[in-house]
């Protein structure tokens, strides 16, 4: 029913099959074609009965407070559920942290010209009864809001389909380990992680489905010691599967799990994986990173556990958040309630040193 990409395009659709769309459009056919989002107001901006499955979403926003994309809470229900199964500020989810955006672009989702803010995304969401779309402005000011919500409906959806769903995590800092009397090399060296409880907690889901993927943001704090290259990496990346040893995943390091190599700061854009802040001289700064399972989704069947160690060994004390994205049966398990707006703000030091410096 869900077609596959470009494989799907040749086959003709079931008469039943319809294509829809909810969007801001002014419905005396003006040019005001936006939603008016009172300061502070939380609003409903798409509601659908029945099964269908939401194939594209498009968005962008004017808003005078420069964090407006970590005040912004998209919040999604499927089915009548009281839970939400997607809460994350609005431009994490799209792809990007540290309330920044900029063009880049994946399969799954894009941040557009111009500069960025035309926030894209095409992660398949089916719903078998109904889906809820709210937006929670927790800024000062109001928000002009376009939008589509484009989607099929359907007579009824098939019973193996999971629900989207996307979480937002922040760990500021993260706890690591001292470096007094320690020079680079032996300080991203040196640990063991025995017990991994210490590992940076990217998403944790009960039920059955699958993982398809990550954005991560690093706000490096360490001080830049003897003119080297201050990688905030190394962190292995780890999945504990259905509580079975023998399916647990471990990975080699930070870069590797994100598909680059040696300590990678360029910045790119892929399908799949890339980088879309590399930061500043020494990995200063500000970074971004994305890895989405399309084509090698992580199946579940009781519990997963996707996490990942902040530099080797937990070594590192940087500022870490991230959106997780994954399927699976309903009821989920309820996230962990949104950290306040004043918690999830960027910091803005330490500053990235200039590649001129």
């Amino acid at each position: 029913m869900i077609p596959n990409m470009l494989q799907g395009l040749a086959k003709l659709r079931d008469d039943s099959v319809k294509r829809r769309r909810i969007s801001s459009h002014s419905p005396q056919h003006t040019n005001f074609d936006f939603l008016a989002i009172k300061r502070k107001e939380r609003v409903i901006f798409a509601e659908i009965e029945g099964a269908g499955c939401i194939t594209h979403l498009w968005c962008t926003f004017e808003n005078v407070d420069p964090q407006y994309l970590r005040k912004l809470v998209l919040r999604v229900y499927w089915d009548g559920e009281q839970n939400p199964s997607i809460e994350v500020p609005i431009g994490d989810f799209f792809g990007m942290g540290h309330a920044q955006h900029k063009n880049y672009w994946s399969l799954p989702l894009s941040m557009s010209p111009e500069n960025g803010q035309g926030f894209n995304c095409w992660w398949s969401m089916p719903f078998g009864k109904s889906a809820r779309f709210e937006l929670d402005n927790q800024t000062k000011y109001s928000t002009v809001f376009y939008f589509y919500v484009d989607y099929e409906e359907y007579e009824r959806l098939e019973d193996d389909y999971g629900r989207f769903h996307a979480c937002w995590n922040r760990v500021n800092p993260c706890q690591g380990s001292s470096d007094e009397r320690m020079n680079n090399e032996d300080f991203h060296h040196h640990f063991r992680n025995e017990d991994f409880s210490k590992n940076y907690v990217l998403m944790e889901a009960e039920g059955k489905g699958h993982y398809v993927g990550c954005n991560l943001n690093i706000h490096n704090l360490r001080e830049q010691k003897d003119d080297h290259d201050d990688w905030p990496g190394e962190g292995d990346d780890m999945m504990f599967i259905d509580g079975d040893d023998n399916q647990t995943i471990f990975g080699t390091g930070t870069e590797d799990y994100f598909g680059t190599a040696w300590s990678p700061s360029e910045e790119f854009s892929t399908p799949f994986y890339g980088i879309i802040l590399g930061g500043g001289k020494y990995h200063s700064g500000k970074i971004t990173y994305y890895r989405y399972h399309i084509m090698d989704p992580v199946y579940f069947t009781k519990s997963i556990k996707v996490t990942i160690e902040h530099g080797h060994a937990n070594c590192r004390s940087d500022d870490y958040s991230s959106t997780a994205y994954w399927y699976q049966t309903e009821p989920h398990k309820p996230f962990t309630p949104l950290p306040s707006v004043e918690e999830r703000l960027p910091r803005s030091e330490p500053k990235e040193i200039p590649w001129d410096n």
